[in-house]
């Protein structure tokens, strides 16, 4: 039976789906190669042709280095070639004298570059880009990343009556470099529904869409961007981003994997997000809160709960571990976190050695891995046991006084003893060293802390602790900072980043698609106080953001990736969004904000399967009542075996940073939308629901319709969603409705027909599993 239903609800999906339409495919010809710039940049035009075509043999590996030509060192590459003490890589204003050009254009096998036997091949664009670039007096540049931004001018486009913001001056100007066009804007349902899952992570209420759909003003958007500003749930829909960048789970990690009650520290975070604390004291306090001189008490103790940031990583508790290798580990996760969320630089390849790629040596690693080597902690505390190794030391404890007083937005549910990881430094710093191919007990040179100079000298005045790499990082000189979060904000609200790799702008990272803009919004940014509500209104408000997501045959030709933005970008939402959606729109979500982590319906044996048999999280039992149906982001993550519908839609099980999650499209995830449990009760909830409106059977699948996919549904999509109703409330006997009722705990009404009930629950079931239900469009 349960086959045939699959079967039935596919089938209707793709009727559905084809009702609505889809893209149109396109035969176009291949988009035709750029022409050369008039004037050609080293960092976006050379740079890249270098490290893809160049960099193996002639970059800055010495040990893999040939004919011992460096091309990336703008000093050397000008010297005399050791081999050919006659020649020159490259001579400013004369291709025709520079071996580098000579060795890309010859036809002798023996001498050209790159060599046949590396399958790597220049094309005649990137050749005369080169010949170009040398004529032009070969100038090196310094990495636009490691380069403080300044504020360009807007500039000048031709379609200005379609700008809303200063960001379309950029987006436009790119757009019409490409001669494309932008779209129009999107539909009121479409935009308010997209708008709603960016803000809040849930889609708008029927109450929301009426009054948006009847608010004809032209402040009618705006309006309801600044309602969705201050709902709570924009706290916790933007701190799920955050969290995956903070690694933050339940459980320790490693083997035994042991539950810890780092959660006060997620509910703080949901509070300074919808608080909007300025980004520079967000991450201050997150870094180094117990540094942070205050005369408040309440402030200092919720300084230092911000610091439980820095302990979200995994500790072992297992018996028979080498205390130094483990506390050495925790320390390189710490330094690993902050070069990847702040700076986007991928510093934790210079801990065995000098960076492959970027200017950054392994002394600069180790002298920002001084910054934390300072704290009181152990490489293994307590082996698994009761309460008292739900943190590890140094760590608070938050008393009931403190809730009702201090911290009142911890949702302690309880008496009972809670306990958080945080910092606290030593009172005599501990020697870093440089360790000999980055192994614990192999100490080499004394460092002290310091960063990259590359990136910014640190300066002497700064006190060489957490608070001082905090002052670093938010100099106004520092060319990463501003940037790097703007582009990870940018990436939440147009499905990818300016610089596609968040998490790395060095050598090997992805130049920015629009740079101008990417400085422009790091510079504003920073001139307005750091304030994140601000730059996430000025996203969403922009002409760019609210443009239909309708693709022509001519824009996926001539940008597939919709990398110019003429169009909004389609994406799958969250995994835990998508547990959002459909326990909102059934109404059976509960949204009460923070407190400790649920445990919802799952298969059952998983961790059993996967467990030491010691501690709290050896077995697996399911919470009951109002828990199960908490938003996504409350659901417990254990690093061993995380939750596994969550898992099928690409969430991170939190072990290391992540700053961007792989977005994939599987049959397991129709699968889970076909038979988990919780949108199995939805549709048998909303359906119970809709039964008990006195009106037409019609209606009462419309309302579905619009409170699930966010829009009305077509006269199409109407007339096969009542056709499949009347063929399935004719199929259902008693026992078949009994059977597929018996999905979930919430009661069922008394006095209600379970066969009516049944198949209304398909139809509504059938909704869920619409791709449209749970994509951003």
């Amino acid at each position: 039976m349960k086959g045939i239903h699959v079967l039935l609800t596919y089938s209707l999906v793709l009727g559905l789906a084809m009702a609505v339409g889809s893209c149109s495919s396109s035969n176009a010809s291949q988009i035709q190669e750029e022409p050369i710039p008039e004037l050609v940049s080293y960092n976006f035009d050379i740079r890249p042709i270098l490290s893809d075509k160049c960099s193996a043999c002639h970059g800055p590996d010495a040990n893999k280095r040939e004919a011992g030509l460096r091309l990336d060192d703008s000093v050397t590459v000008f010297k005399a070639l050791k081999e050919h003490p006659n020649a020159y890589a490259l001579v400013p204003g004369k291709p025709e004298l520079s071996e580098v050009f000579l060795r890309i254009t010859t036809d002798d096998t023996t001498k050209m570059m790159p060599p046949k036997a590396s399958h790597l091949k220049l094309s005649a664009r990137e050749v005369d880009l080169i010949e170009k670039w040398i004529k032009q007096g070969a100038k090196y540049e310094k990495h636009w990343a490691f380069v403080a931004p300044k504020k360009p001018a807007l500039p000048e486009v031709d379609q200005k009556e379609w700008v809303k913001n200063e960001i379309d001056y950029f987006v436009l100007h790119k757009m019409e470099q490409k001669d494309l066009s932008p779209n129009e804007e999107a539909d009121k349902e479409r935009l308010l529904k997209r708008v709603a899952l960016d803000l809040n992570g849930l889609p708008p209420s029927l109450s929301q869409m009426d009054r948006f759909l009847a608010d004809k003003s032209p402040k009618a958007y705006e309006k309801m961007v600044d309602e969705l500003l201050r709902n709570p749930s924009y706290g916790e829909k933007m701190a799920v981003y955050w969290l995956d960048l903070a690694r933050y789970a339940d459980s320790h990690g490693y083997q035994d994997d042991g539950y810890r009650t780092q959660w006060p520290w997620r509910d703080w975070v949901i509070h300074a997000l919808n608080k909007n604390m300025p980004y520079s004291q967000f991450v201050t306090w997150q870094i180094a809160g117990d540094l942070v001189p205050t005369t408040n008490p309440a402030q200092a103790k919720e300084q230092l709960l911000a610091t439980g940031f820095n302990r979200n990583h995994k500790i072992t508790e297992e018996g028979g571990v080498i205390q130094e290798e483990y506390r050495v580990s925790y320390v390189a996760d710490r330094s690993d976190l902050f070069g990847k969320a702040f700076l986007g630089v991928t510093m934790e390849c210079a801990r065995c050695h000098d960076h492959k790629y970027d200017p950054i040596t392994q002394k600069d690693y180790y002298q920002t891995f001084a910054f934390f080597n300072n704290v009181k902690e152990v490489g293994i505390e307590s082996v698994i046991g009761g309460p008292e190794t739900y943190a590890k030391k140094p760590l608070m404890e938050i008393s009931n006084e403190d809730v009702k007083g201090i911290l009142k937005f911890i949702n302690k549910q309880d008496t009972s003893r809670l306990i958080v990881s945080v910092m606290s430094d030593l009172d005599t710093a501990r020697v870093s060293t440089i360790l000999k191919r980055g192994n614990y007990d192999a100490p080499g040179d004394v460092v002290l802390p310091a960063m990259p100079s590359v990136i910014l000298p640190f300066a002497k005045n700064l006190p060489k602790n957490r608070l001082g790499l905090s002052k670093w990082l938010f100099d106004r000189k520092n060319p990463l900072t501003s940037r790097v979060f703007v582009n990870q904000m940018w990436q939440e609200f147009f499905g990818k980043g300016i610089v596609k790799t968040a998490g790395d702008f060095g050598m090997q990272g992805e130049l920015p698609t629009n740079p101008a803009l990417l400085d422009w919004l790091a510079v504003d940014f920073m001139e307005h106080g750091w304030n994140i509500k601000r730059l996430v209104k000025q996203m969403v408000m922009s002409a760019t953001y609210r443009q239909s997501a309708k693709m022509s045959p001519e824009k996926l030709a001539k940008d597939p990736e919709n990398t110019y933005l003429s169009r909004s970008s389609r994406s799958r939402i969250n995994a835990e969004f998508v547990r959002d959606v459909v326990l909102s729109s059934s109404g059976l979500l509960v949204p009460m904000v923070g407190g400790p982590s649920v445990k919802p319906y799952q298969p059952p044996g998983l961790w059993e399967g996967a467990t030491s048999g010691r501690g709290l999280l050896s077995m697996y039992v399911q919470d009951h009542g109002a828990s199960l149906y908490r938003r996504g982001m409350y659901t417990l993550i254990k690093r061993t075996v995380p939750p596994p519908t969550m898992s099928i839609f690409d969430a991170s099980n939190r072990d290391v940073c992540e700053v961007r999650r792989l977005k994939t499209n599987t049959p397991l995830q129709a699968l889970v939308m076909m038979n988990d449990p919780t949108v199995l009760e939805a549709s048998r909830v909303l359906a119970a629901k809709l039964l008990q409106e006195n009106n037409q059977v019609s209606d009462k699948i419309n309302k579905a319709f619009r409170m699930i996919v966010c829009r009305k549904p077509t006269e199409k999509e109407m007339g096969i969603l009542t056709a499949y109703y009347s063929k399935e409330l004719k199929k259902i006997n008693l026992k078949q409705a009994n059977k597929l009722l018996a999905v979930g705990e919430y009661p069922i009404p008394n006095q209600i027909d379970k066969q009516l009930l049944a198949a209304l629950m398909r139809v509504v079931n059938t909704i869920y599993n619409l791709e449209e239900t749970i994509t951003r469009t």
